[in-house]
């Protein structure tokens, strides 16, 4: 036990020693033991990182500040103006909307991680086939993308959040399809 400040602060425990993976010609020795075991308290707060590391990278159990810093990289202006709980809640999303970026799923995630609200989300396009060539094309001749938004009932600046998706939905939509975003009544 190491007092400091007045707080007792105890050294991680070994979960395992080193001494544990010697061979058995050295566990002979009770000072290549013990050599060997001064290292399992530097070794130990390494060892208990590694052990927990799934705590750190599961969006559930990570640090606020971690979960807001990882945000960031996959959409800095949502990261940098929700609440902490909702990125936790919708860090798939956002990943979702990296990933499928230009396409309809894509838009609907970052809507999703921005309102946390399930969006509606309407191209002009599509896509079919045909057995014969000169067949009927789908959707319509002129492009758009229409973005309807629904917000929580407790959203404190809701023009705020209109204005994020708005910028957000640039960022993620195909670049030569104009687009409307609106929010639903």
């Amino acid at each position: 036990m190491i007092p400091q400040r007045g707080v007792d602060v105890r050294p991680a425990p070994v979960a395992v020693s080193l001494v544990d993976g010697l061979p058995e010609a050295f566990v002979a020795s009770p000072g290549t033991v013990a050599f060997v075991r001064a290292f399992d308290d530097g070794f130990a707060p390494f060892a208990t990182v590694l052990d927990h590391l799934p705590a750190y990278v599961d969006p559930r159990y990570a640090p606020d500040d971690l979960v807001r810093w990882v945000a960031s990289w996959l959409a800095p202006a949502v990261a940098a103006r929700r609440p902490a709980a909702l990125l936790r809640a919708h860090l798939p999303d956002l990943v979702t909307s990296a990933v499928a970026r230009g396409t309809l799923r894509g838009v609907a995630a970052a809507v999703r991680a921005c309102t946390g609200c399930e969006p509606e989300v309407r191209d002009s396009g599509g896509t079919a086939w045909s057995r014969r060539p000169h067949g009927p094309m789908p959707g319509s001749a002129r492009l758009h993308l229409d973005v309807g938004v629904r917000l929580l009932p407790d959203e404190p600046d809701p023009d705020d959040v209109l204005d994020l998706v708005r910028s957000v939905v640039d960022d993620v939509r195909p670049v030569h399809v104009p687009t409307t975003v609106h929010l639903l009544g």
